[in-house]
């Protein structure tokens, strides 16, 4: 695994203290991307927080998922969440240090007061002491919040004051981008009244369980578990993984359950769970197993593969604005693109943090992650492995199948069936269309798209396995 330190620099750290009429509450912001270009502690808000003591716990609940690994937990495990300003809401967003767990709290309109949102993205400190503050806050007594730097430091502070360096993995940033692709499967499956929310949490198990994957299906006004997958069921993975929605478990007015559909005997599936907080929501995407983070999924290597989707994603770039609803047929209209190359576009972006995915509005949103994102793509082992078997001339097409001449000298058949590719090799035995595409469909598609792009015929593949 790849991986490298992160610098990020603050001013000074993060704080919560008291003021006349109320508390201040002071996030510090680090390097990152405004729509006048890069900026080193950009400022996207101050004002009031209209439900102090639950924002405080939300926030508290996003910070726990970034120091938290859920797998081998053993292992180092931190990076400050990111912070984006879309004009109408702040939205926080972090990752486990195993990949499996995408935390995000977005705060609206409703529940901000008195001052504009920026627009933006960039890492926002939450230290430990920052921490402990915000955790004895008990009452709704009056709370300024601050993102970004006070106005008068921006001159009489020359340079940052605290710096982090922490690891970041290649597969940490290729988890980002497959969750939003991930979520954009997703339908809302079930919705809990608050004590229904409270009495499901706060049954579940705390520890790891053993075993296959759970499932729960709706049932009256809550859920109820069941033993396999059934049509309208939510799979629920490491249910212990959404311990940090205790932290707002008393505020929640309802529970909202995301998920794909599936029939049954399906095997284990991502899934969102999201609190409804007043003026804000909170939302756990699990993946689809507690050992099993999202960088490995796959979802986003057709998008990779295709030429076409890079240079789509160019332009739709450029039309991004910063929306916290980025609606594809708008997109479509004003790029001159079908919907679906806008999507693949959309994901092709994703891989570099340039757009996430809210379940609850159905909506792409425009943000930029602080980091040296590029790399996702230049390190997943299936694409490079893909490209390579191309630039080798392994590839050989005859209609409907392609073979694929491994590195070892084994042959690989890929087979397109109805629209559903499958391939001989050992990952699709494996997982059968549940990770991603094979590094042989991979190198079989772009050799496709090659003779099509060359006037020849061609034939559409999709694929998986490794």
């Amino acid at each position: 695994m790849t991986r490298s330190l992160q610098a990020v620099a603050y001013r000074r750290p993060s704080v919560l203290e008291s003021a006349a009429g109320g508390q201040r509450l002071g996030l510090e912001t680090s390097r990152g991307a405004t729509p006048s270009g890069v900026r080193d502690h950009p400022r996207f808000f101050a004002g009031f927080l209209t439900s102090p003591q639950v924002a405080s716990a939300a926030l508290l609940a996003v910070a726990d998922v970034a120091a938290a690994r859920y797998y081998q937990r053993q292992l180092r495990a931190s990076l400050d969440p990111v912070v984006t300003g879309n004009g109408d809401r702040l939205r926080f967003e972090s990752f486990s240090g195993c990949c499996g767990v995408y935390a995000r709290l977005d705060v609206m309109e409703a529940g901000l007061d008195g001052g504009e949102v920026g627009h933006g993205t960039t890492n926002v400190d939450v230290n430990n002491p920052l921490r402990e503050a915000l955790s004895r806050i008990g009452s709704d007594d009056p709370l300024h919040m601050r993102v970004g730097p006070e106005e008068l430091a921006v001159t009489t502070l020359d340079g940052p004051v605290v710096e982090k360096k922490v690891p970041l993995p290649d597969r940490w940033l290729r988890g980002f981008a497959e969750a939003q692709v991930t979520a954009a499967g997703f339908d809302l499956r079930a919705e809990l009244p608050a004590a229904e929310a409270v009495r499901f949490l706060r049954a579940l198990p705390r520890a790891g369980t053993r075993g296959g994957p759970r499932w729960v299906v709706p049932s009256g006004s809550g859920l109820r578990p069941t033993t396999r997958a059934v049509p309208g069921a939510v799979c629920l993975p490491g249910p212990e993984r959404l311990v940090a929605l205790q932290r707002v478990l008393r505020h929640a007015t309802a529970l909202r359950v995301y998920g794909p559909a599936v029939t049954g005997g399906a095997a284990g599936t991502a899934s969102a769970w999201e609190a409804v907080l007043p003026g804000m929501r909170l939302t756990l995407t699990l993946s689809p197993d507690a050992s099993r983070g999202f960088s490995g999924e796959g979802g986003v290597l057709d998008a990779l593969a295709t030429d076409e989707a890079a240079e789509d994603a160019e332009l739709i770039a450029v039309l991004l604005a910063w929306e916290p609803r980025v609606d594809v047929a708008d997109l479509a209209a004003a790029s001159g693109l079908t919907s679906e190359r806008v999507r693949a576009a959309l994901v092709r972006l994703g891989t570099s943090g340039r757009v996430g995915y809210d379940t609850a509005e159905a909506a792409y949103f425009h943000r930029e992650l602080p980091y040296d994102a590029e790399r996702a793509e230049r390190h997943n082992p299936r694409l490079r492995s893909a490209r390579a078997l191309v630039a080798a001339g392994a590839v050989a097409l005859d209609g409907a199948v392609g073979t694929v001449t491994a590195e070892d000298g084994h042959v690989h058949r890929v087979r397109d069936e109805s629209g559903v590719l499958s391939c001989s090799c050992l990952w699709w035995a494996k997982y059968r269309g549940g990770r991603g595409p094979c590094k042989h469909a991979l190198a079989v598609r772009m050799v496709r798209r090659g003779v099509a792009a060359a006037g020849g015929d061609m034939a559409v593949v999709e694929g998986d396995a490794r």
